[in-house]
C-alpha cells in the first residue's frame, strides 16, 4: 500500500499539473501532447527491466514504475477536463466580476474535477496491474511475487489469500477516490 500510495500520488500530482498546463496553453499542448500520447501508449511493464538496472530491485524502481503507469493517464484526463470546460461559464463568471482566482476556484476546478478523478481511478487500476505483474514476472518481492511463488509451489490457499488481499486493497483505493468525488463533485454521483 505504501508503494502504491507514493507512486500513485506522485503520478496524480504531476499528471494534474501537466494536464492543467497543457489544457491552459494551446501552444505548449501542440508540442508536448504527442510525447504524452507516446508515453501513455507504452505498457508500464516495458520499463521494468530498465528501471531495475537503473534503480535496483528495491522500492525505488517500483515507485517509479507506478508513477509511469499513473501520470500519463491522469495528465490526459486533466487535459480533457480543462479543455472541456464551457467557455460561456468562464465568460459569465468574468462578466459578473470574478477574479482569475475565483474563476479557477468556482468554475474551472469544479468543472474539470470529475474528469481528473475518473483519470485517477483508471490510473489506480493501472498501478495495481503494473506492480503485481512486475512482481510476478521479475521475482521482485511483494504480494504479486508471493502470489506467483505460492502458485508455482501449488499452495492454493496462499495464492487465493494474495488475490483477495490485492483485490481488497484495490477496492479500498477506489472507494477513497469515489469518496473524494462524492465530496467535491456531488452532482456527478447523484443518480
Amino acid at each position: 500500500m505504501q508503494r502504491i500510495a507514493v507512486g500513485l500520488t506522485a503520478g496524480i500530482v504531476v499528471g494534474v499539473l501537466l494536464g492543467w498546463w497543457l489544457g491552459s496553453n494551446a501552444t505548449v499542448r501542440s508540442v508536448v501532447e504527442p510525447y504524452l500520447s507516446f508515453l501513455r501508449a507504452l505498457p508500464p511493464l516495458g520499463y521494468i527491466g530498465l528501471l531495475i538496472v537503473w534503480f535496483g530491485i528495491g522500492d525505488q524502481s517500483k515507485v517509479i514504475l507506478l508513477f509511469l503507469a499513473a501520470f500519463p493517464t491522469v495528465a490526459v484526463a486533466t487535459l480533457l477536463g480543462v479543455t472541456g470546460v464551457r467557455q460561456d461559464w468562464i465568460r459569465a463568471a468574468t462578466s459578473l466580476g470574478a477574479s482569475r482566482v475565483q474563476v479557477f476556484r468556482t468554475v474551472l476546478l469544479p468543472a474539470a474535477l470529475p474528469e481528473i478523478i475518473s483519470g485517477s481511478r483508471v490510473a489506480a487500476g493501472l498501478c495495481w496491474s503494473a506492480i503485481v505483474a512486475a512482481e510476478m514476472n521479475d521475482g521482485i518481492p511483494g504480494i504479486g511475487g508471493l502470489a506467483y511463488i505460492s502458485g508455482t509451489q501449488l499452495d492454493t490457499s496462499l495464492t487465493i489469500a494474495c488475490i483477495i488481499v490485492i483485490g481488497v486493497a484495490a477496492l479500498i483505493v477506489d472507494k477513497l477516490l469515489l469518496a473524494v468525488e462524492a465530496r467535491y463533485s456531488p452532482w456527478r454521483t447523484k443518480q
